[in-house]
This record gives structure tokens, sequence and C-alpha cells, in this order.
């Protein structure tokens, strides 16, 4: 009965997030490869990726953000697609280069997506968790997004967060927070490792395949020349504005995702038996020690 509730609520949010205000990607972003398999649509108000057996594509934003909440639409590929792998995610560049990553790995018809999330700080990454989603993500669009400030990387779906990644630099642990970063979002061949770990490989009889996005809102702080712009009322006059510059989990928030984490989260890099043989990293000691 809980659960039936819970995942009530998470309907009723789905369908809140799904008139998000939509930005036009002819302004906001680039093609930047694929050789014309990314097509911009309904007058730059939705953008198609396609993957063939020659090629995938990929975009960019046009902008560089430091900080912000960001926020896309999309669609998964549908019916079998195992072995693809659709993207969106934000990376500054270089070895050292920060990163934080919704990774959709596709499967066989019937079988359930693997929602894949990371974060690197200065090229250091391998802080996987990945789910199940509650719904499926082909039928229609739903809002993955991004707040990203200088406490907090927390990710929702459909406005539910499912995972913080928090800022413990005074316990020496690395959070991206000094270089700007795009937004990129691709749609490629992985079935070398994608589909349960590469035993399904992509069966191209189904190609092409194509992921849709619309949506793109970036609600963030803008590199220029340099300099770092924010929007207005990002903060008041004394550093402690109400936006999602200092958003972070309230008790409620806190629940929903404890609740997506214990009913769909499938991999935690924190409980891996082969990291915790090899140490467990520094925020993962934090936060069974703050339980």
């Amino acid at each position: 009965m809980r659960t039936a509730v819970a995942l009530g609520v998470l309907a009723a949010m789905a369908c809140l997030a799904a008139v998000a205000q939509a930005g036009n990607f002819l302004q906001d972003a680039e093609m930047t490869w694929g050789d014309g398999r990314g097509k911009v649509v309904d007058g730059g108000r939705g953008l198609d990726l396609t993957l063939d057996k020659t090629s995938g594509s990929g975009f960019q934003s046009k902008a560089e953000y430091l900080f912000g909440k960001i926020d896309m639409q999309i669609k998964l590929v549908p019916g079998n697609s195992a072995g693809t792998v659709t993207t969106f995610y934000l990376s500054s560049q270089g070895s050292a280069h920060d990163e934080i990553d919704f990774e959709f790995l596709g499967n066989v018809t019937g079988e359930p997506y693997t929602l894949h999330t990371n974060v690197f700080a200065k090229g250091e990454g391998k802080r996987e968790q990945q789910f199940r989603l509650w719904f499926d993500p082909t039928k229609a669009f739903h809002t993955y997004s991004i707040v990203w400030n200088p406490q907090h990387v927390i990710f929702a779906v459909d406005g539910t967060p499912i995972r913080d990644f928090k800022n413990h630099e005074a316990r020496g642990v690395s959070f991206p927070k000094n270089q700007p970063m795009r937004l990129y979002a691709s749609l490629w061949n992985a079935d070398d490792w994608a589909t349960q770990g590469g035993r399904v490989k992509t069966d191209w009889s189904h190609a092409p395949f194509v992921a849709s996005f619309r949506g793109f809102n970036a609600d963030a702080c803008v590199m220029s020349g340099g300099a770092q712009r924010c929007p207005a009322g990002t903060m008041d006059a004394s550093g402690t504005g109400s936006s999602w510059w200092n958003q972070e989990l309230s008790d409620m928030s806190y629940r929903r995702m404890r609740w997506v984490q214990r009913k769909f989260m499938i991999y935690n890099y924190c409980t891996d038996p082969k990291r915790v043989a090899e140490g467990l990293p520094a925020e993962c000691k934090i936060r069974l020690r703050s339980k």
C-alpha cells in the first residue's frame, strides 16, 4: 500500500515536471558529432539523436556553466535498445576534469533500462550509483535534473531526488566547484559493456535507434570572458539566496530519495565488495558514520 501511494506521488510530480518551460536548441545547443544524425525538430523545441551501424550522434550547450540547475526532458530509445547508451552530463575538459553524469544503458525488449550516475572531481571518478526507474522511460518524456551548487550535486528524476553528492572537501574529498562545464548529450553504441556486461550485443536490424530531447533549461551561472554571470536573484546581498544556489534536501525530499534508493538502486560504489576490500572512499565512510 505504501509503495502504491508513493508511486502515485511520483506520478503526480512527473505530470508537474512535464509542463516545465522548454528552451530552444537552435539558440542554446550545437551538434558536435554524428554527420547529420542529430537533428533539431519542432522549431527548436526538440532535438533527436540517431544511432546506426556507422555512427551515433551528440550535441553540447553553447554556454559553459559554473553552478546551476540543468533540466532536460528525454524519451529514450524504445524496443530492443540493447547495446545503446544515451547520455546527459556536464563536463569540463582535460585529464583533471570535473563531470556529473546521467547515462541510460539500453536493454532487450521488455527488460528495464539501467540509469547510471557518476561524479568526477579533478579527474577522479568511480563514484557510480545505478538505478532502475519506476516507469518506462521510452513511452513518454521525463525530466532529468542536475542541481549543482557549492555544497551539493543533486540528481533528480521528475523532481524526485535520487542522489545527493555532498561537498566534503574539509574531510579530503574532492568536489566539482572550480571548473566551468558544458552540457553534453549523446547516443552511441557500447555493446562491449552496456547491456549485461557486454553479453548482449546491439541488434542492428532495429536500427536506426532514436533518443529524443526537449525542455532543455539552464537556470545557471554562465562563464563568459572569464567572468561568472548568474541570473538575477540567485543570491541576495548577504549571499544567502533561496534559489538552487543554496538548495539542499529537506527532510521530506531526503525521505523520498532514501525510498527510491531502497526500492530501485541496483548498484552503489560504497557497498561494492570489491571497493570495500580496497578500502572505502572517504565520502562513503562519512555517510556511514552519519546514519
